[in-house]
Formats: C-alpha cells, sequence, structure tokens
C-alpha cells in the first residue's frame, strides 16, 4: 500500500481546502421559509436551554475555529450543514440537546467519524450537529464477556483498549471509523468470518430517541431488529453492550503482491479458485485488493494490488500465495505482526489516506456479489483505466474488493436482523476521488462510479432493480430495497418501526428508512 499512501497524501495535502460553510451562508434558524418547518426557539432560547448541559460539554457557533473544525468532514459532497455544533460529554448531554432540538422543532445530525459519505446527508441544510467524540471509552465486563463502549468511541481505541485486556471483537477495518457507524449498518470486519458481523456482537444498548428519551433495549424489545443494520434511523446510540472474546491468535501474517492490469483476469480467477473456493473462503482468510493509479510503476493503466491474509501464521500459507506468485506480479511482499498491524498493511491506519479530511469528494457506489467474474473485472478496469487515466480529474481514485471470510456473518439467520445480504461473499465499490468543482463535476463523478457497479452488476445475474448495496458505503441514489432488503416484509417492517419511534422523520438524513 505504500505507492497509494503516498499518492493520494501528497494529492490531499495539496487539495486541502476549509470546508466550513461560511457564517454569512448557514441559514439563521429563526428566517427559515417554510411555516411547518419553522422553529420554534431563537438562538437566545437554545443558548438557555443548553446552559444545563455538563461543564465538559461544549458548543460551537459561527464564525469560530472551532465549529469550522468540528464541521469537517471526509467526503465534502453534498455535507449536512449546521447552525451551530455541539460536544456532548455526557449521556445525559445527548438527551437534552435531542430533546430541545425536537421540541423546537430543528433538524439535528449525531456524528463521530464523519466517514458517512452518502448524498443524503446534504438533505440537512441548516439544524444541530451533535459531534459524539467525547462519548469515547471502553469498559470490559468483570466476567470477561462483554464490554460497554461509548457512543462516540472510535475502532483503533475498541480495538486496542480490548487487545490490552486480552480480548477482541468485530469492529470495523479503518482505524479513525467510529465504532457505532458501522455497526449500526450491518458493519464488516476482520473477525467476522468467526463471530459475524459488528450488528451480531450487540447484547443491549442505551439510545435516545426522536422526542428526547433515553431507552435502554434488547433482544426483547422490537426496536432491536432494526438497530441491527438500519439503526441510523431509529436513534443516538449513547452506549452499547457487545460480545467479546479471548484474543486467541496473537500473529497474523499478510502477503501483498502487485499486478499490471493485463492480468486482471488471471488474478480474479485465481482468487475466486483458491481463495473464495465457491463461497467456502476458509475462516482464517481474508482477500482484499485495490486498483489505483501509480504512474511510476504503470503509466499505462492502474495496478493490482492483491492483499491475502491469514489468521494464527507468520507467514500465509503457500497454498494460497503460489498460485498468485504463477501469475508473474510486479512484486510480491510477506509481512508478519499482530491484528493491530492489519490497518497498517492495507492502507487505513490512523495516518492513512482515508483517515485525512483534505477537502476531497469521495462518493462511493458499493455492491455485494457472491464471486468475481473475471470477464466483467476486465471490463471494469478497461472502464476504469479510462477514466481515471492522468487527465482525468478522477486520477486519484480507488476501485475496492473486500473479501472477508462469511461464516459467522451466515450462521445468523437472515430474517433475524435488519442487515439483509448474509450469503454476499464480496464487496465491491469504486471510491471516486476528486477536488470539489461544481456540479457537472458531480454529475460526471456519479455517472462514472454508477457505470462501473453496473458492469459488476449486469455479470452477477441478478435483475436490474436487485441490486445489493452495503448501506455503510452507500452514495444516496440507490432505493430503500437496495438499502435494507428486497422483501416486502423488510421495508414494510421498518415503515412500521419508524412510524411508532419516529413518526416526525427526525432521523431522516443517513439512508432514511421511510
Amino acid at each position: 500500500m505504500h505507492w497509494l499512501r503516498t499518492e493520494l497524501f501528497a494529492t490531499a495535502l495539496a487539495w486541502t481546502v476549509a470546508i466550513a460553510v461560511p457564517s454569512a451562508s448557514v441559514p439563521d434558524p429563526e428566517a427559515t421559509g417554510d411555516a411547518a418547518a419553522r422553529p420554534s426557539c431563537s438562538r437566545a432560547d437554545l443558548k438557555r436551554a443548553w446552559s444545563c448541559l455538563s461543564s465538559g460539554a461544549e458548543v460551537y457557533w459561527p464564525p469560530s475555529a472551532e465549529f469550522d473544525e468540528y464541521s469537517e468532514r471526509w467526503s465534502n459532497l453534498e455535507t449536512p450543514i449546521a447552525n451551530v455544533t455541539v460536544l456532548p460529554a455526557t449521556e445525559n448531554d445527548v438527551v437534552e440537546i435531542v430533546r430541545t432540538a425536537s421540541k423546537c422543532n430543528i433538524p439535528f445530525l449525531a456524528y463521530n467519524g464523519v466517514h458517512g459519505s452518502i448524498t443524503t446527508l446534504g438533505r440537512m441544510d441548516w439544524g444541530v450537529a451533535i459531534n459524539l467524540r467525547k462519548l469515547s471509552g471502553v469498559v470490559v465486563a468483570s466476567d470477561g464477556q462483554t464490554a460497554t463502549i461509548a457512543g462516540g468511541t472510535n475502532s483503533k481505541v475498541v480495538i486496542d483498549s480490548l487487545w490490552d485486556a486480552g480480548k477482541q471483537t468485530v469492529t470495523g477495518t479503518c482505524e479513525c471509523v467510529s465504532y457505532l457507524g458501522p455497526a449500526l449498518g450491518g458493519g464488516h470486519g476482520w473477525l467476522q468470518g468467526h463471530y459475524g458481523l459488528i450488528a451480531d456482537q450487540f447484547v443491549s444498548m442505551k439510545v435516545v430517541l426522536a422526542g428526547g428519551t433515553l431507552k435502554t433495549i434488547d433482544a426483547s424489545s422490537d426496536l432491536w431488529w432494526a438497530m441491527k443494520g438500519a439503526g441510523h434511523n431509529f436513534g443516538v446510540v449513547t452506549s452499547v453492550t457487545v460480545k467479546v472474546y479471548p484474543a486467541v491468535h496473537q500473529n497474523w501474517a499478510i502477503e501483498t503482491l502487485m499486478f499490471t492490469g493485463d492480468k486482471v483476469q488471471a488474478v480474479y480467477q485465481a482468487a475466486n479458485e483458491h481463495l473464495l473456493q465457491n463461497g467456502t473462503q476458509p475462516i482464517d482468510l481474508i482477500n482484499w485488493s485495490y486498483w489505483f493509479n501509480v504512474p511510476e510503476i504503470d503509466p499505462t493503466g492502474p495496478v493490482i494490488e492483491m492483499y491475502i491474509i491469514q489468521e494464527g501464521v507468520s507467514a500465509v500459507d503457500p497454498a494460497y500465495t503460489q498460485p498468485f506468485r504463477d501469475l508473474g506480479p510486479l512484486s510480491a511482499t510477506p509481512q508478519s505482526g499482530s491484528y493491530r498491524d492489519m490497518a497498517g498493511w492495507v492502507g487505513i491506519s490512523l495516518d492513512g489516506p482515508p483517515c485525512q479530511n483534505a477537502g476531497l469528494a469521495n462518493p462511493r457506489f458499493p455492491l455485494y456479489l457472491t464471486a468475481y467474474d473475471p470477464a466483467a473485472m476486465q471490463q471494469a478496469y478497461a472502464a476504469f483505466a479510462a477514466a481515471t487515466n492522468a487527465s482525468s480529474p478522477f486520477a486519484h481514485s480507488l476501485f475496492m474488493f473486500e473479501g472477508y471470510s462469511m461464516q459467522g456473518v451466515e450462521a445468523v439467520p437472515a430474517a433475524s436482523t435488519a442487515y439483509a445480504w448474509r450469503a454476499d461473499n464480496l464487496l465491491v465499490a469504486p471510491l471516486v476521488q476528486y477536488a470539489p468543482a461544481g456540479p457537472a463535476r458531480d454529475q460526471q463523478a456519479a455517472l462514472l462510479g454508477n457505470a462501473l457497479r453496473q458492469i459488476l452488476h449486469q455479470a452477477s445475474g441478478r435483475a436490474p432493480n436487485q441490486m445489493h448495496t452495503y448501506v455503510n458505503y452507500a452514495y444516496g441514489t440507490e432505493s430503500r430495497a437496495e438499502w435494507y432488503g428486497h422483501e416486502q416484509w423488510r421495508q414494510d417492517r421498518l415503515q412500521a418501526l419508524k412510524e411508532k419511534y419516529d413518526p416526525k422523520g427526525r432521523f431522516s438524513f443517513y439512508a432514511p428508512a421511510a
């Protein structure tokens, strides 16, 4: 991942821009147009209401450097706009912030890792931003079976805290992403082959509902089903108790193989045969790959970087790596270390490009598949190469392919959670990265991302309207069925829960379920 890290980080530094909305253009809540949407509270009312927040809470209004800092996002496309940013320091602070905003008919949005790039976030064009970063921490229960994780904790803090206690659980793979953000959409992770998705680890949670009431829920609640896959739509989770497990294996290994584009069909045929193995990828094995441009290595098109990761070994078994070495890679680099090294190996550690907020637009176009179609991969590669050449504004884009083990995911009954895609073996997504340049550029990026996704979807054999997508990577124009499942009963159940728990649609900015 060295070349990708160097190229994208240099570009990110060169393109860094301030993304906070100038104060003059932030709408005043007292002057919003639609009478039905008009707030019943002034700024002065909010300040009085929030005077009861804990001493550690912080409130920032524009113009201020702090407001700008806490408004910054990873993807600068259709970003939410707020009039005020609040950093709660306690659970009760969240209750008071949501209760006041709801009572005053003011939109609000809670976030932490700011990596959500879905365009529906842009529907929030004024309101209250609730930055949960101060609610951070992990407490392992005395029996060592569970841990309670505060709502604003990021994935690296969870990984490191549990590892130091000799424990682990399923978390997101990128170190700077929040723990709960991915979890509420299902959540993929390195350990899912053993234990299932991140959401499958939930035991109970404390959640602030739309009216500002705090509830503790578990499997006895009808809302539990929805929180495990569509949870962004129903509340602000202030803490969650999850299952944790002994850290059995201290050692992990990776082999990183780099290929030129002429090997694309051979590489993914080998992945099907030797890694995926007809949907029976070994539980200790993970395959990832990226396509990206490194002109110093290949000026004619993107390189393919294939990662083969194995648990509990000091070197990846040659049975998995030799078929790829036989294809004649540009390089093959073995490494060994611990679980905590994995994010760095694939370029998603805290100092990696995905963890830098550089003012770029980063829309993704996710798709689930059961296997690679080598011919379609060749077609997608050719289209990606043509659209991301050196003269293109999208030259620093990335195509991602994530192949986790699925045994633990498939072991959970499909109907038991709002997450709907337990039979799919692969998560793929073009990430179209560019410097913002207006609506025409945004439309060009959307056309490219959707075209790349469609090439692979058409080869999957699924009907045009039966696309399976990952809500945590979603672009925003996918249908609700493509986010949450095509079965009518799933849509009906989400609709009924939405009407019960959030009838006014307070939680409607992230892939709305109704």
